[in-house]
Order: C-alpha cells, then structure tokens, then sequence
C-alpha cells in the first residue's frame, strides 16, 4: 500500500504553452478594475462551464492533494479500485489538443459580457443620443463646425476691432501734430449778442491769405514787392447751430470799411506776433487790419460786426488750396460765360461745364478785374461761393470718401498748409459725422451787404442790416437762398398792425447838428439812399448808417413809393425838423426805433434836400401812422448762393 501515496514533487506540466487553456478575459478584467481602485458591483455570474469528467486519483495527486479522511475511502477494495482505473477517461497527458480545446469553457456571449462590465451604478440610463444615422452624425459635425467657425469669427473682429482702433488713434495723431497753432480767439469778449442763445453753436471764422512769399508766390500770389506781409484775401464766417440742421457761411468784402482795434503786430512769414502795438483807427480795409494785427486782429473786428462767437480760426494759403483741389482729382463748375481777368489773364476760354485743376481753380476765385461781373469783389465772392458748394460736393463724394488715397490727400493737403485754433482732427471729424445728414440745400452762402464805396475804395457796410441778418442767425430764422420749407410764412404783415394815428402836437424844431440820422433806401432804386444821406449832412445832420430798409410800413421787401420819417414816441421835435428838410415826406411813429431817427427813402425822392427849419422854430408833429412792427426782416437785395443749386447761372 505503499506505493500508493508519494511524498515528492509534483510533474512538471508537460504541454507547450501554446496547449494550455486560455484564462478567462473576465478574470483578467476584473483584476484590471482592482488595480484601478474601481470597485466591482455585485452581478449576476455567468453559467458555469460544464463539469469535467473527474479524474481517478494518481498515487501522486492522492498523496499531494489533502483530503477529508472519509470512512468510504478506507472501504475501497483492491478489485474496486482496480475496476476504477480500468474504467478512467485518458490521462491528461494523453489527450489530445483538439479534445482540451473541446473541453475548454465555453466564451461568454456578447450580452453576458456587456452585463459583467457594467459601470458600478444602481442602474443602467442612457446620457445622450450620438445619432443612430449617418445623417444624424453629419448634422452634429456641421453644428460643431459653425460653432468653431462663428467663435473664430468673434475673436478676429474682435482682434481688427483693436488694431482698427490703434491704427485710427494713430493716425488722428499723426495728423492732429500737422496743425500749426496759433492764437487768434477772444471767447469772453463783450461784443458776443445774446452768449446764451449761441450755446452749442459752432462758429468758424475762415481765412484764405494771399501772402506773396514762399510757395504761394509760385503759384501766383504776386512777390514781395508787390505788397509785402499776408492779406485777407478770403474772410467767411461759417456757423453750425446746435441741431446741425443748416450750415451758414458769410462772406466779407475783403474792402471793406472797418474800424480796426489796438493790435499787437503780426509777422506772417515767422507765423508768430511781435512786441509791435497799432492803435485803434477808422476807414481801415478789412484785409489791411489782418496785414497788421494777424488772426487776434480780425477776429475782434469781425466778432463785433457779427455778434457771433468765434470757437474755431482756419488759416490757408494759396499753395493748400491749390493741393486741395488736385488732391480730388479737380472740381467741376459751370460758368455761364468765359472769365477773362485785367490782371490774370485768361481764366476761363469758355463758358459752359468743365473741371477746374487746381492752378486754374486759385485763379477762378482770385480774380477781381473781370469787366463783365461789374463790382469785382462781388463777382470773385459769388465765384467763390459757387466753386466751394462744387468742392463740398466733390469732397463728400463717393469718389473721395472711398478712396484711401485721395481722402489722406485731401486731410493732408488740408493740414499741411493751414494755421488753426481750437482745430484738431477729432473734432473735425466729429463735426463731420454730425453733418452727415445735412443736404447740400440747407448749406447757404452769404454776403454782407454794402451800399458802394467811400472816396478811399472802401466797401461801406449796412451796418443795422448786417446786425440784422446775424440776429437771424443766432434765432436759426429762416435766410433768403435757403432750401426749407416755406409754404407757410410766419412773418406777419406789418401793416395789419398799423393803429390810427395819434392827435398831432405842437413841437419846436432843434439844431441839425444835435439830430443823428439813419438813411434806408426803400424805393428800389440804387445809390437813392446815398444821395439823400449827403443832401443831409450838408446842412449839419450827423449821418449814423446808411442802408436798405428792411420792413418797409406794411409788407416787408416792398418798394416803397413814399418817403416816411420814423421816430419813437418822445423824439418828436427831431422827427419834425427832419421832416422839414425833406418835401413831401410824413410821420410814422414807430416805438422800436428807440433812440434814431430814420428817414426810409421811397420812390418819390427827387433829391431835394431843403434848409431845415431853424432851432426854436414851431413845428406840428402829425404823424400819418403808427408802425407796431418789433421787428424788422433782411433785406431783399441780400446775395445768397445755395450749395445744392448746380444751374449753369
């Protein structure tokens, strides 16, 4: 019995590991998921594979494999065992690779490894649907797509948006260090009409200089000898009300009869002030006080003949104007007939539409010897006007503002031959962007008007209606040549506020000398008014202005057939001694004359003047009317010019 049972080792396996059953993927699974530190949830384990024949104990494995001691074991019989072996299936050694592989478990089906590799959760749900169809999936490419698409689209605007701003910044710098300088403004000075209705208004005071030096000599300004120093050849007052809904431009004779302030001397040619002073004086010529006193000097001048508060000084010489104009590729005009000046020559050899250059564009405006326009100055300033509504237009165009290179010119010709205060490149282009839906006919050009010149060639101005008209200004009331709506007058008829007129008084007449007189021509006919105003001054009268009249006793802009002395009430002693002097002419008592007397000149002025009666002589005050106007109206010969207007006129 002894050789039943050995103590020694056990046979080494003797198949090739190739032969060697697979061990269960379940298995190494499982042992993956411990390591990992996930812990498995109970499941349901799979069918067990089906039970091996068992194998007769060897006396080797019986002694190696312990064993309960079992009573049934010690009872086997030599024949049984025996019979047991006889009876046992081939050893493993002698099976086959074939009949392992047939023995081996069975793998487990795909619904049974789904269900052992379950996440650990209390039941399994579904978190989302990946698209079951190829369309599906398609669909969820393109979303993602866009997304990437729009997210990348964001983040270049956004970085444009930057570099735009730097690059907008950069050059607004770059173009605002161009401007040159200079002091010209008097904010706070007295002359300012009514600071308070102003508020927000924009006033530019802009000046076009004729100096004979440097590159605008070139271009045909003249030389030194002609006239040293700069003059004035251009003065416009341009004014933006606070709604931005117009734009006013004034024009000023460049002879006109001024009275210039005491101003500090002016070097043109340094761009700078000298430690010269020049008093005050009367009759000087509008141009003459900027030769003299520089842009400090004019400003004064013409902020007391307009009331307006200058904010803003433009400076320009010829040579910008001319680059000005090149830079837009030239500027279309329609000249009714050829221009041919005494001094420039031949300016225009045609009349009719055509482009101007800009070297034929500075003569355009320049000249001032044309026989055929009568008054030169006017005539230049009518030709102005007209060619800068034409650059407005050419500006503001399409063709410059979407050409990079000729809106950079144009802003460079601009700034590199202007003298400014209170001009940067923001502001412009704020204002620019304000505008930008203003129409060309609510931009109106006009002149201030005159009455003829005095003994030294000086323009004389209107000076009550000159007030007049920058009153309307100031009011936004609506201006002769402007493009609004005027179906509906709201000026009333001053004659249906005409009253009976007072009981007549007795009245002594006073001296001439001590009478101070306002002479307006309302007969329609020129130069009437002038005559009557040194008819009148012959025999002591002072002569204050000398214009036309604005509202006329009844309708404003009507001739006038009859002459009429207005006066306020408590003047009637002046009144009357005036009335004296002029046959034919009657009483209007008139409270908003306040202080003056005014003689309104009619048709039936013959030019008679007579001897007024003396002082101490007894007079009878018998006014015709009374004339209750407030107010008085522009008058009917103001030039206007209307930037939308293109008629070839």
């Amino acid at each position: 019995m002894g050789d039943d049972h050995d103590s020694g080792p056990s046979q080494p396996e003797s198949r090739a590991p190739w032969e060697r059953p697979l061990a269960d993927q379940r298995y190494r699974r499982a042992r993956s998921l411990r390591a990992q530190g996930s812990p498995k949830a109970p499941r349901t384990p799979p069918p067990p594979p089906p039970p091996m024949p068992p194998l007769p104990l060897t006396p080797q494995s019986r002694a190696s494999e312990p064993h309960d001691a079992d009573p049934t074991d010690e009872a086997v019989s030599v024949a049984e065992l025996v019979k047991r072996v006889a009876d046992r299936p081939p050893s493993r050694e002698n099976v086959s690779s074939a009949e392992l592989r047939r023995r081996a478990p069975a793998a487990p089906t795909a619904a049974e490894w789904t269900a052992s590799n379950q996440p650990d959760t209390a039941a399994p749900h579904t978190v989302a649907d990946a698209g079951g169809t190829r369309l599906a999936q398609s669909k969820i490419r393109r979303r993602k797509r866009m997304k990437l698409a729009a997210r990348t689209a964001v983040a270049f605007a956004a970085v444009m948006a930057l570099t735009l701003t730097g690059v907008v910044w950069g050059y607004l710098r770059t173009t605002e260090g161009k401007f040159d300088q200079i002091a010209a403004l008097d904010t706070d000075s007295d002359d300012i009409v009514d600071a308070l209705g102003q508020l927000g208004d924009e006033t530019y005071l802009i000046v076009g200089t004729d100096t004979r030096a440097g590159a605008s000599g070139e271009v045909g300004a003249g030389t030194v000898e002609d006239a040293e120093g700069a003059r004035a050849d251009t003065v416009m007052l341009v004014n933006i009300p606070a709604d931005r809904s117009r734009v006013v431009a004034v024009s000023f004779p460049r002879d006109l009869d001024v009275e210039r302030p005491t101003c500090q001397g002016w070097d043109n040619d340094a761009g700078k002030y000298t430690t010269d002073t020049y008093p005050s004086a009367s009759g000087d010529k509008l141009n003459a006080t900027y030769a003299l006193g520089g842009p400090k000097c004019l400003v004064k001048v013409i902020q007391k003949l307009s009331g307006l508060k200058i904010g803003h000084f433009v400076g320009m010489d010829f040579a910008g104007f001319e680059r000005m104009v090149d830079t837009v590729g030239g500027v279309d005009i329609c000249s009714p007939s050829p221009i041919e000046d005494g001094i420039l020559g031949t300016v225009l050899a045609s009349g009719g539409n055509q482009t101007l250059d800009g070297r034929t564009a500075l003569n355009y405006v320049r000249a001032r010897h044309v026989d055929t326009e009568g008054n030169g100055d006017y005539g230049r300033i009518t030709r102005q006007q007209k060619f800068l509504s034409a650059l407005l237009r050419s500006a503001l165009s399409n063709n410059v503002l979407l050409n990079p290179g000729k809106l950079n010119g144009f802003i460079n010709a601009f700034t590199s031959d202007t003298f400014v205060e209170n001009i940067d490149t923001k502001s412009l282009v704020v204002l620019g962007r304000s505008l930008q839906n203003v129409d060309a006919g609510a931009v109106t050009f006009l002149t201030v008007p005159t009455d003829g010149t005095n003994d030294w060639g000086n323009e004389i101005p209107r000076t009550s209606e000159i007030k007049a008209l920058f009153q309307a200004i100031i009011d936004d009331d609506p201006l002769p040549g402007e493009d609004r709506d005027t179906s509906e007058d709201t000026r009333e008829d001053t004659s249906e506020q005409a009253s009976p007129a007072p009981p007549s008084t007795s009245v002594s007449a006073m001296s001439a000398y001590n009478i101070s007189v306002d002479v307006s021509n309302a007969s329609g006919i020129s130069g009437l008014a002038r005559t009557a105003a040194d008819n009148l001054a012959n025999y002591g009268f002072h002569i204050s202005t000398v214009g036309n009249f604005s509202a006329i006793t009844g309708v404003a802009n009507r001739p006038s057939v009859g002459t009429v002395v207005r006066y306020a009430a408590g003047y009637e002693s002046e009144a009357a001694t005036v009335a004296s002097a002029i046959p034919g002419s009657t009483l209007v008592l008139a409270p908003s004359m306040g202080e003056m007397i005014e003689v309104v000149v009619g048709s039936d002025f013959t030019g008679d003047v007579v001897q007024p009666a003396g002082a101490g002589v007894l007079l009878t005050a018998s006014p015709t009317s009374v004339d209750t106007s407030a107010a008085t109206v522009l008058p009917a010969d103001l030039a206007s010019v209307n930037a939308g207007d293109t008629t070839c006129a």
